[in-house]
């Protein structure tokens, strides 16, 4: 998770250190370590001027300030589609065979750069054709708009069929309709001073979790919703991570601090416990 969040962020330096004190540590699955020796080695050729090292680096050559990162990815892309063909295929098996992980982002994110229509047309008919994992589906919507994409998918999120326009996926943060930061906003009036662990995390999981159910029954609730919504899941999302770092059930109080009354408290348990089936689902599917 961490990973995604520096990689997300465009913090690439932050991203190889953790990688290379990753590669150090010692009684993890080898299938982990060729992960993230793969990862590692693409963001080194990718970034260079982003490498820390004890040494002065001195400035990046003028080709490289000239580029910003985007530019550089679709310019190492294109480079490796030069050497192989197959390369397309190759991003395309891993993202649909493998299970999700940082390799198979990294390669959605590659195939972003990659010309022709039959990337686009492989990667609808594996949504629309699969069951995907939630998160992984979103990832896979985020790459077919950035390439340009249009049009419907009918897919089946989670439990239900949801329709999906392509052009409306978000990419950023900012894309995402205000109430989805209001719900953070919430939170961090009652938990960013005192409790920033709580926050921390509790940001992360509101993260993963909207893009879990973007596009389904409970997104259009929470965007369309009155503002009591907020309220309801901004408490459930507390209450949640709070479970998680604490151990201790503490709903009353909850339920108080978000001013989540007795009329309101169904919702509240339906949203606390949706939370906590996208956890478990998610745990069992890594």
């Amino acid at each position: 998770m961490q990973l995604t969040v520096m990689l997300e962020s465009e913090r690439y330096g932050e991203a190889m250190e953790l990688l290379r004190f990753l590669l150090q540590c010692q009684g993890q699955e080898e299938r982990n370590y060729e992960e993230w020796r793969s990862l590692l080695e693409w963001l080194e050729t990718a970034f260079p001027y982003a490498i820390r090292s004890d040494e002065p680096q001195g400035e990046a050559p003028a080709e490289d300030q000239d580029m910003n990162e985007q530019d550089m990815a679709r310019h190492l892309a294109r480079t490796k589609l030069e050497e192989d063909s197959a390369y397309p295929d190759k991003l395309l098996n891993r993202v649909m065979n493998e299970p999700l992980s940082e390799a198979t982002i990294l390669a959605l994110e590659q195939l972003s750069y990659l010309d022709g229509p039959q990337v686009d047309e492989k990667l609808m008919a594996w949504l629309q054709g699969s069951r995907v994992h939630p998160l992984l589906q979103f990832r896979a919507l985020q790459t077919l708009r950035r390439r340009g994409a249009q049009g419907t998918l009918q897919l089946l999120r989670g439990q239900e069929a949801s329709l999906i326009e392509i052009e409306d996926v978000p990419l950023v943060n900012e894309d995402f309709p205000v109430q989805i930061s209001q719900v953070m906003e919430r939170l961090a009036e009652q938990t960013e001073v005192h409790e920033p662990t709580l926050y921390y995390f509790a940001q992360e999981l509101w993260g993963q979790f909207i893009m879990s159910i973007y596009g389904t029954s409970h997104y259009r609730k929470l965007v369309e919703g009155e503002e009591e919504q907020l309220d309801i899941w901004a408490g459930a999302l507390h209450q949640m991570v709070s479970e998680s770092l604490n151990g201790t059930r503490q709903e009353e109080e909850t339920r108080t601090m978000y001013g989540i009354t007795g009329s309101m408290r169904f919702q509240f348990e339906a949203a606390y416990r949706y939370l906590k089936g996208f956890i478990k689902s998610s745990l069992l599917d890594n």
